[in-house]
Formats: C-alpha cells, sequence, structure tokens
C-alpha cells in the first residue's frame, strides 16, 4: 500500500515539473516573437502579405436552376363527339399548321347532311309555291281594285281580295325565312361533317410543331373537346427559372442568358430573357423569368434540367482586390492601404461593388498601389509593418 502512494507522488511531481518547464519555455518563445515584432525597437512591427490595386473587367454573375418548357403547346381535340376512325400521326411526328392528325367516324354527319339538304329542296319548293299564289293573288286584288275604281265591284269584294293578297304575301315570306332556316341547317351540318377530320391549328408564325403526347387511340369514342394528341413547338424554346428579391432589380428583358445542361455537358446555348413577372410567389419570394432559346436543332428539350447564368452587372475598368482585402472596422468596410515605402498602413473606408471569383470592386475611393491580405487583425490606422510576401507575388 505505501509502495503505491510512492508511485503516485513520484508521478505528480514529473508532471509538475513538466508542466513548468512547459510554462517557461512559452513565456520565453512569447518574449522572443514580441522582441521580433518589434524590431528592434519600442513600436510594434506587425508581418503583413500585401497585394496590388488591379484595374480592369469585372463581371457580377449569377447561375440560376431552372428547366425547359415548349414555347407553345396545343392540344388538338375534335369539336365535336364521334369515334375515331383513324390517327394519322404519332409520338415524334412533325406537324405543319392546319394538318389533319386523325378522322372520326363520318356516317352519322353525312348522313344528317343529306336530310338538311333534303329539307332546304322542300323549303325552297314550298316558297317558290307561295311565291306563285302570292302572284295570282296581286293579280286578282288588282283586278278587283279596277273594278271598284269604276263603281262595278262592291267594297267587300275589293276586302276580300285585299285580305287574301296580304294572308299570300305573309305566307310567302314565311316560306322565304324557312328556307334561310333550312340553308343555316344545312351549313352547320357540312360545318361538322368537316370537324369530323381533326386538324392541328394554331396562330403564330408557320413553323412546324412536334407530336408530344398521344391520349387517345382508333376506335375510341370521345366528347368533344378531348384532346387526341399535343403538339408543342421546340424552336424557339423556353427556359423557366425563379430569381430572388435582391437579383430581381438587376434582371431586364433583352439579357444574354448562358443555357448549360446535363444532357450535353460542355456546351453552351445562347438565350435571351423574353418576360418577368411583376409579382413573387409568396412561398420562396421569389419572381418567375423565362427565357427564350432559337434550338433550330432541337437538342433541348422540355423537362431538361437547366442552369442558366445571367451577367447582373459589368464594369469594365474597376478598381479590383482581393475578397481577403475588405474587412471590417467600427461598423464600416475597409481596406488597410500601404503608403509607398510598405513600412506602413492606412485605415481607409471604402464602398464595394460587384463581387467574383475571390475578387471585390472598390467604387470608392480611387484606391491605387498595395492593401493589406493577410495580417489586418493586428493592424490600426498608421500600424508599423513588415511586408513578409514576394514582389512576384503582387500581381
Amino acid at each position: 500500500m505505501r509502495q503505491g502512494c510512492l508511485k503516485t507522488s513520484l508521478i505528480l511531481s514529473i508532471v509538475g515539473v513538466g508542466l513548468a518547464v512547459g510554462i517557461q519555455l512559452f513565456r520565453q518563445r512569447g518574449e522572443e516573437d514580441a522582441s521580433a515584432a518589434r524590431g528592434g525597437g519600442g513600436a510594434r512591427v506587425v508581418p503583413v502579405e500585401v497585394k496590388r490595386v488591379e484595374t480592369g473587367p469585372m463581371e457580377q454573375r449569377r447561375v440560376f436552376s431552372g428547366s425547359l418548357t415548349p414555347s407553345a403547346e396545343l392540344n388538338v381535340a375534335p369539336r365535336i363527339p364521334g369515334r375515331i376512325a383513324e390517327i394519322l400521326v404519332d409520338l415524334s411526328d412533325p406537324v405543319e399548321r392546319g394538318q389533319t392528325v386523325a378522322v372520326l367516324d363520318d356516317a352519322e354527319y353525312t348522313q344528317a347532311v343529306a336530310r338538311a339538304q333534303a329539307d332546304v329542296a322542300v323549303a325552297r319548293a314550298q316558297a317558290v309555291e307561295a311565291r306563285n299564289r302570292l302572284e295570282l293573288s296581286e293579280r286578282e286584288f288588282n283586278r278587283i281594285q279596277t273594278l271598284a275604281d269604276r263603281g262595278v265591284a262592291s267594297e267587300s269584294a275589293l276586302d276580300n281580295a285585299r285580305a287574301d293578297f296580304l294572308m299570300r304575301q305573309s305566307a310567302y315570306e314565311v316560306s322565304e325565312a324557312t328556307v334561310q332556316a333550312r340553308e343555316a341547317a344545312l351549313a352547320t351540318a357540312e360545318i361538322q361533317l368537316s370537324h369530323t377530320r381533326v386538324t392541328a391549328s394554331w396562330s403564330g408564325g408557320d413553323s412546324p410543331r412536334v407530336v408530344s403526347g398521344r391520349y387517345a387511340d382508333e376506335g375510341d369514342s370521345l366528347a368533344a373537346n378531348s384532346p387526341i394528341v399535343s403538339v408543342v413547338r421546340l424552336s424557339p424554346i423556353r427556359a423557366v427559372f425563379y430569381v430572388p428579391e435582391r437579383d430581381f432589380g438587376l434582371l431586364e428583358a433583352g439579357q444574354t442568358v448562358e443555357i448549360r445542361t446535363d444532357a450535353h455537358p460542355g456546351e453552351t446555348f445562347a438565350g435571351q430573357i423574353s418576360r418577368i413577372a411583376p409579382v413573387f410567389r409568396e412561398d420562396s419570394r421569389q419572381a418567375r423569368v423565362e427565357v427564350l432559346s432559337e434550338n433550330a436543332e432541337q437538342r433541348l428539350n422540355p423537362g431538361m434540367f437547366v442552369r442558366a447564368g445571367v451577367v447582373l452587372r459589368a464594369e469594365e475598368n474597376a478598381r479590383i482586390v482581393p475578397e481577403t482585402a475588405v474587412t471590417r472596422r467600427g461598423g464600416e468596410s475597409g481596406v488597410f492601404h500601404v503608403d509607398e515605402g510598405g513600412e506602413s498602413v492606412s485605415w481607409v473606408p471604402v464602398e464595394t461593388g460587384i463581387e467574383s471569383g475571390g475578387r471585390i470592386q472598390i467604387v470608392s475611393p480611387e484606391l491605387e498601389g498595395r492593401v493589406v491580405v493577410l495580417g489586418q487583425q493586428f493592424l490600426g490606422n498608421g500600424s508599423a509593418v513588415r511586408i513578409v510576401n514576394d514582389e512576384d507575388d503582387e500581381s
């Protein structure tokens, strides 16, 4: 038991001696560092790294994620109910404007046209008969009128002739209206018969479109306006993405956009902003932006995920410093500017602009020379410094 206590005491003594030696070495090293920093004098000299202020072009670029959609889409559907007799196109087939894409069974509509044609013929015959009776009644009325003027015919005979004439005139007008009604019914039947040929019709350009979906098969009975196929316009194609409030004010219609997609790695497709939504979505506080790309070879397809690169701002002759040169003191941003002799620095508040690729634009003041990029935490206005990086590294 006593031997164990002696071992414990020995271990504690060794640890205590080690700690004392470590503390002494730490203090000695601190004094050596302080002496080196003072450079043998009383003022502290801070070792720093510097970079020279550059002038050149700079861009503020953002990359937004989005997806491709067709610039126009049309569901081709019959205007009348019927059974599909034939579908003339399929997926990926090109479709011209006005092209017939499907045909409905037209037996009932053909019969309706024939019946309407017969009704028109009957109405016209009745109108001819009514016109003949009207002419006879008119001649009789004129004859009685002449006799009455001579005092030969009685007033009652004249009244009867006048009444018959007016009745025949009304009957003729009714027959003419009936002809017009029957002709209108015939025109409706003919239109419905023409609608058995379902065509793809659209406005805004004659460029062909492509079948993107098929929703029915031959033999299916469809209600009016039930889609058979959908056709889309792929050139130009539309890219859609959403932007936050901070970037919204820097976008405008006509800006150039670079589109990239994983389907074509390493390739860039040009586009232009076509529309910017004037409202933000409440759930994300972002606004919709639409971009059109020509896509003449149709290598971009709806549904693809894309990255859209947009240059928000650009400066041809910007004053540029590394991002690490800008620090904050007293609630404001600034840099430590090295004097011409390279022995001291001055604190200069700055207004920054474009940030890109680890570099920042200095909008004001018009800085020249060198700024500190490493070691600012030990500096104050007027601090003495020692530049430790090579002059060749300052570019």
